[in-house]
């Protein structure tokens, strides 16, 4: 027998198998991150948030004459036209009249837009019918109003200290404050939440909000992917051209036909401020008291600089969300 034969081999050490700890530490690589972030909902939330601090940015001084002239009440007419108003901002506060309350705004927008283009995917998903890629016209309608619904819920607090911020430097009745005194984003919401009633203060005017938000979000996102389907071609591709031109025709059209709602809201939010010069019990009053005392047009104050500024707003805003959501994905 030979010595080989003859003797045991000794088998080798058992290589430990992979933890199957719970708390073990995931791996993240640069494809996983990346794959994360192409999911529908994510790419939405982040291209969202990125597609309204733009848009707001670039409309910026027009937002802020649309709330000074939508908050001027009956006897007051400090600004009149839209040139007459952006001259008289400068003339008081230069460039920074422009761009006050901007950056609560986009503090707002932020999250607002990201929520509102990431709940519209799923909701999206959620009411798709079997077998089909896209919503007909009624579920688009109905999927943005809820997402609409879903933002305002969710970022409505940052909104109304926004619209607190762009009117208390404005000359309208006794309400102005000195420039150098004026309160920031804090201060307006603490203000707000100790002599104003609280928690429930910084939702004052949510109800007028939602009832014309929800059909303006509808209207948007209706119209846009519409038009969408026209600007095209015939593999389903879009330029930069056709996006701008798609956003700016549908926030102009979803914009005029809720305006009176944006009016309303914006009363409501200053509500408790009595040096404007109105004060409303109810939505239906206030309605009655400003086509009383203001007129039939008291309902669409402020909306020739509102259309100045949706154009380039929502073209900008679409544009940077299909940008932004195309990179993630591809």
């Amino acid at each position: 027998m030979s010595l080989s034969s003859s003797t045991t081999k000794t088998p080798a050490p058992a290589q430990p198998e992979p933890s199957s700890n719970a708390f073990s530490q995931p791996t993240y690589t640069s494809a996983s991150i990346r794959a994360y972030f192409a999911r529908p909902t994510v790419a939405a939330f982040v291209a969202g948030g990125v597609a309204g601090a733009v848009s707001r940015t670039v409309v910026s001084p027009f937002e802020r004459m649309k709330i000074i002239m939508q908050v001027q009440g009956p006897g007051s007419a400090n600004y009149q036209g839209v040139w007459g108003t952006l001259s008289k901002m400068w003339k008081e506060e230069g460039w920074r009249g422009y761009m006050r309350g901007n950056g609560i705004n986009c503090v707002r927008i932020v999250p607002y837009s990201a929520v509102q283009y990431s709940s519209y995917t799923i909701y999206k998903d959620y009411i798709m019918e079997e077998g089909r890629t896209e919503l007909d016209t009624p579920r688009r309608l109905c999927a943005g109003a809820l997402a609409g619904i879903t933002s305002v819920v969710a970022t409505y607090p940052l909104d109304i200290v926004r619209t607190r911020l762009s009117i208390q430097t404005a000359s309208i009745g006794k309400l102005h404050i000195n420039r150098s005194e004026a309160p920031g984003m804090w201060s307006t919401t603490k203000h707000l939440y100790r002599t104003e009633g609280g928690f429930l203060a910084l939702y004052r005017g949510m109800i007028p909000t939602i009832i014309g938000v929800a059909p303006y979000v509808g209207l948007n996102f209706a119209v846009y992917e519409s038009m969408r389907e026209y600007v095209a071609d015939d593999y389903g591709n879009i330029g930069a051209a056709g996006k701008l031109l798609c956003g700016a025709i549908s926030g102009a059209v979803a914009q005029t036909l809720t305006y009176p709602f944006d009016v309303l809201r914006r009363r409501f939010q200053v509500n408790t401020m009595k040096d404007l010069g109105f004060q409303y019990t109810s939505v239906l009053d206030a309605i009655i008291s400003i086509t009383k005392k203001e007129g039939a047009f008291g309902l669409y104050k402020g909306l020739s600089a509102n259309l100045l500024k949706v154009a380039p707003s929502m073209a900008s805003s679409w544009l940077s969300y299909e940008l932004v959501k195309d990179f993630l994905q591809r």
